[in-house]
């Protein structure tokens, strides 16, 4: 089964190539290093000492990964970090991270799943082990892994019951890369099980490391200079909202007007950033008053910009219907910058995002129907009260409309919000303790 899938790949690989030359014309990241998605590297990394290997997929692994890339660095002072993405938007966000890390953490793209790719990429960093982030499984990564005794562990991992049926329609092909992993860390006891049905030998149940996530003073700092910019009036922040989705939140704000507090502002925050103009377009369509936050001076003034010019730049015009953040990064600001927060991905059937982020600062959350990529910890938040379940666009206006109305019923939910993501920290300790025997020093001299 693996030398029919590897044969698929190099069968694909034109189209691959294609398709990623086209999707560069809206993101030009897409058009940047294709050495490294077919195995060619640069120079070697900089320093001495082992190289421990990360791979965040996109933004949401890469975010997650922070507390425990930063853990991996401080426990390991003498190791360096090869960071790798699919995704330019994961790497730009990684860039924003980690740049603090220096030549210590190096980031590339993961190459394509064929053998003769990640071996050349093996070769090239000599990876002292491999650990994947959530939901990571490549088959020939894997068995190229298990030849060069590099040991796999698939860290945060979590496994819904949709994504378990998927794999078993892939038998062999999926069952032996699961056997192939020498540690899984799951979210879940539930998680657990499932992964431990595809013949993972090694299951341990460590929690989410995204309760670990702590936020950075300028993501703060901006959260801070938005709402200034904003001024008193309260904010509805729709967060990681994807295709479809818009327009049902669009239809129904102005539908709830009436009910909605009057300088109510709708802050929407795209997941995906080649979407930013298209929604641009659809508020404006609607007749909504709509700014971007790039057109936004939040950042400290220069020299050449001080006094009254950099503080009208940096206000957001009163009669904005509508915010729009076209920015990168820069999530936690937005939702330190609102009153409440819808969490997207939940009104249309794409199984959700992370709601932890918002509770982490203590927001009153909603999100919609669709959880199931993060079934156990919506459940959880809305046991404790932290976060209410709508079940479409025109109950979420109406539920906002009540928080935002009520400070008190928006503060108490705001603190248990608070409450539920602080008892829940720690995954990130639990998976560091469970990898010392793994990426001991001598391993690295053995390949």
């Amino acid at each position: 089964m693996r030398l029919i899938y590897s044969l698929l790949w190099w069968l694909a690989l034109p189209l691959v190539l294609t398709r990623l030359w086209l999707r560069g014309r809206k993101e030009p990241g897409y058009r940047q290093h294709w050495g490294e998605r077919l195995g060619f590297y640069g120079a070697p990394m900089a320093g001495a000492g082992q190289v421990l290997w990360v791979h965040a997929v996109s933004v949401g692994e890469t975010r997650a990964a922070e507390p425990l890339v930063d853990a991996l660095l401080e426990a390991y002072p003498d190791s360096r970090i090869i960071l790798t993405h699919m995704t330019p938007t994961g790497r730009a966000t990684g860039k924003a991270l980690f740049a603090r890390h220096g030549v210590r953490l190096q980031q590339a793209y993961l190459p394509y799943d064929t053998a003769s790719m990640v071996g050349r990429f093996i070769r090239h960093f000599r990876p002292a082990i491999c650990i994947l982030m959530e939901t990571e499984v490549w088959p020939n990564l894997i068995a190229v892994c298990g030849t060069r005794s590099v040991p796999v562990v698939l860290a945060n991992a979590r496994l819904s019951e949709r994504s378990l049926r998927k794999s078993r329609r892939l038998g062999s092909l999926l069952l032996d890369a699961a056997r192939g992993i020498t540690l899984v860390a799951a979210q879940t006891q539930a998680d657990a099980e499932r992964v431990r049905s595809l013949g993972v030998a090694r299951v341990e149940v460590t929690g989410s490391i995204k309760f670990d996530v702590v936020v950075a003073p300028a993501a703060l700092e901006i959260g801070a200079r938005l709402r200034a910019a904003i001024g008193s009036r309260p904010v509805l922040l729709c967060a990681s909202t994807r295709e479809g989705e818009e327009e049902l939140i669009l239809a129904a704000f102005e539908q709830a007007r009436a009910s909605l507090p009057q300088d109510v502002l709708l802050l929407i925050v795209p997941r995906h950033p080649q979407r930013f103009a298209d929604v641009e377009a659809m508020i404006a369509a609607r007749g909504l008053r709509v700014q971007r936050r790039s057109t936004l001076a939040l950042e400290p003034a220069g020299a050449a910009q001080q006094g009254a010019d950099a503080a009208n730049d940096a206000m957001l015009p009163s009669d904005t219907d509508v915010l729009l953040g076209d920015s990168m990064g820069e999530m936690f600001a937005y939702y330190a910058a609102c009153d409440c927060a819808f969490v997207g991905g939940s009104l249309l059937p794409l199984g959700g995002q992370n709601l932890i982020e918002p509770a982490a600062l203590g927001k009153p959350v909603l999100i919609g129907p669709h959880t199931f990529n993060f079934a156990l910890v919506t459940e959880d938040a809305l046991a404790a009260g932290g976060a209410l379940r709508v079940a479409d666009a025109a109950e979420l206006m109406q539920t906002a409309a009540r928080l935002l109305n009520d400070a008190a019923v928006r503060d108490s939910m705001g603190q248990q919000a608070l409450a539920f993501a602080n008892q829940h920290r720690g995954a990130t300790a639990r998976t560091l303790a469970l990898l010392p025997a793994l990426i001991a020093p001598e391993q690295q001299s053995s390949r």
